[in-house]
């Protein structure tokens, strides 16, 4: 019979939880991650796409070249679609075959000596003497929730939940070509994506594109995908009335960090403790840097059982810049100023600072489409 047995049962294989898992594991502790999804690769509630400093983490670490392509540039729309071309020297974004990438990350969490368990549930965990019991999986000294927007581990254990959200959709169009396939093209525009931005970008196997809209209560309408690829077709090159081969949608948290966020032994990461940009919408880094300090955080719990928890969240983005400009987006978002500072030094410095850590700038733009 196997033992069941754990000092760590994580909930959720997504970026947050498996580095959390991969932290632990290297450690020497025993490591059970479970997953409802039973492939990895399926219905994925993320884009992808990642910063330079993301595929820079121990948990990437090997991750093949079939699986990521450079995007060295940043083009950005205006709601007239005018446009200018961002980058910066030795910077790089990277696009993702996201659910090729999903499954390359499982099979190295198994090779590193985690019990990956897949279609497997979390539905509720029973307080035990020693630490946490989930029926049909087993013990486990600390119970991590990295379950993503709307943690079932946040709600059963009666911890913070994200209370703020984007709706997100995205397309993804195998053997499709940019006309500008180096630039992650992203637009500004109220009418398509009021309250965040719309993108376009090329991967290794296609295109993606996709939507993000402010979510509100009680909204049934999704984002109007279909107008918005129709608008930027004729500076994208994308083929009109094609169907997309793959969709994704949900719900990304946009409100920072919840509270609490750990108690009696249960702690949330990633996505489902608010370890997501306000602004950019961006969570694999921050759930990869979140993940992997909860779990430096537990293997030092365990080493030494009179080590107190802190009472504090760990090391984590500092958000209060990009919840400014969060309440700007919902409040005073319009487009005509946009069409005319896009341009302007101020408004490329503030793109600058948020995607290149102010290590950008305007770039040669072989087409010149402003």
């Amino acid at each position: 019979m196997q033992d069941n047995r754990y000092d760590v049962i994580v909930v959720g294989a997504g970026f947050a939880g498996l580095a959390c898992a991969r932290e632990l594991a290297s450690g020497g502790f025993r490591v059970c991650v479970i997953d409802r999804k039973h492939d990895l690769g399926e219905r994925l509630h993320t884009t992808g796409v990642l910063v330079k400093e993301a595929c820079e983490s121990p948990l990437l670490d090997g991750l093949p070249a079939a699986l990521v392509r450079a995007v060295p540039h940043i083009r950005l729309y205006a709601p007239n679609l005018r446009s200018v071309r961002l980058g910066a020297k030795d910077y790089r974004f990277y696009t993702t075959d996201t659910p090729a990438l999903m499954r390359w990350m499982g099979e190295q969490a198994r090779a590193a000596g985690i019990d990956l368990r897949l279609g497997r549930a979390f539905r509720d965990a029973v307080r035990t003497a020693r630490g946490w019991h989930v029926p049909g999986i087993g013990h486990a000294r600390f119970l991590v929730g990295a379950d993503g927007a709307r943690s079932r581990v946040a709600e059963r254990m009666g911890l913070g939940r994200a209370r703020q959200f984007l709706y997100g959709v995205e397309h993804e169009f195998d053997g499709v070509a940019l006309r500008e396939p180096d630039a992650l093209h992203c637009f500004l525009s109220k009418r398509f994506a009021p309250g965040y931005l719309g993108w376009v970008a090329q991967t290794p196997t296609g295109v993606q594109a996709g939507l993000a809209v402010r979510h509100h209560a009680g909204t049934r309408s999704p984002p109007d995908i279909e107008g918005f690829l129709r608008h930027v077709a004729p500076m994208t090159g994308l083929p009109g009335g094609r169907r997309p081969d793959s969709i994704r949608a949900g719900l990304i948290p946009c409100g920072g960090p919840v509270q609490p966020w750990q108690r009696d032994g249960v702690l949330l990461a990633g996505d489902a403790a608010g370890m997501v940009s306000p602004l950019s919408a961006g969570g694999i880094h921050a759930g990869l840097r979140h993940g992997a300090t909860i779990g430096r955080m537990l293997a030092h719990r365990l080493q030494d059982d009179a080590m107190p928890m802190p009472p504090a969240t760990p090391a984590v983005p500092a958000f209060a810049f990009k919840r400014m400009l969060r309440w700007a987006f919902d409040h005073a978002q319009f487009d005509a100023p946009v069409n005319l500072l896009l341009t302007a030094r101020p408004m490329r410095r503030m793109v600058e600072q948020l995607c290149f850590h102010r290590r950008g700038g305007p770039m040669p733009d072989p087409e010149r489409a402003d």
